[in-house]
């Protein structure tokens, strides 16, 4: 596919630019899931002094959830819920949501969004930080999903012994949450 557009402004672009663009942009998207598995791979041997590497966290956290009985997209959920370490050193469960929010629901988005928060009751104290500061989403309906997550499989996730299934395990599940977007504002609207 060679067909590019021709406008130098946006403002410039007809419907055979955009047409144009669309081909590609599908063809790209599509890519999505092997660009993911690219990024989790740079996890690989990164420890940032935790008793497992964070590709290693990841798998063993989808791997408990996935033994818990966790649906598809939860368990993708839980293997993408640090991806964003390599990026995001600051705001890591930010990115991982970006990444995840056209694809998942909206009570698994906001899990992993606010991850970090709840997170920190292991550890915050320890830094001289509140450790209770999930407490400000106290009222929130995902609340105690959230305290679940952290305490069943993100905080238990660093077992140099854990089962830790491997990547290729959970590829085929990433394929199918990642087939297709539940909402995106580049979806063109159904008619009607």
């Amino acid at each position: 596919m060679n067909a590019r557009a021709t406008f130098t402004h946006m403002e410039d672009g007809t419907a055979e630019d955009w047409s144009a663009i669309s081909q590609h942009f599908s063809e790209y998207a599509a890519q999505l899931p092997d660009r993911i598995l690219a990024h989790l791979r740079l996890l690989d041997g990164d420890f940032g002094g935790f008793p497992v590497d964070r590709l290693t966290h990841s798998l063993q956290t989808a791997t408990l959830a996935y033994r818990d009985g966790r649906d598809e997209e939860y368990v993708v959920c839980a293997l993408l819920h640090d991806i964003g370490d390599t990026l995001g050193s600051y705001n890591h469960p930010d990115i991982a949501a970006a990444i995840l929010k056209p694809f998942v629901s909206p009570e698994n988005l906001w899990m992993i969004e606010k991850h970090g928060i709840f997170q920190g009751y292991y550890f915050f104290h320890h830094l001289g930080l509140d450790r209770h500061l999930r407490e400000q989403f106290k009222n929130h309906p995902e609340y105690e999903r959230t305290i679940e997550f952290c305490a069943r499989y993100d905080a238990a996730a660093f077992d140099t012994e854990g089962e830790t299934l491997p990547l290729e395990f959970f590829e085929p599940m990433l394929r199918r949450v990642f087939a297709q977007p539940k909402r995106s504002i580049y979806m063109a609207r159904e008619a009607g």
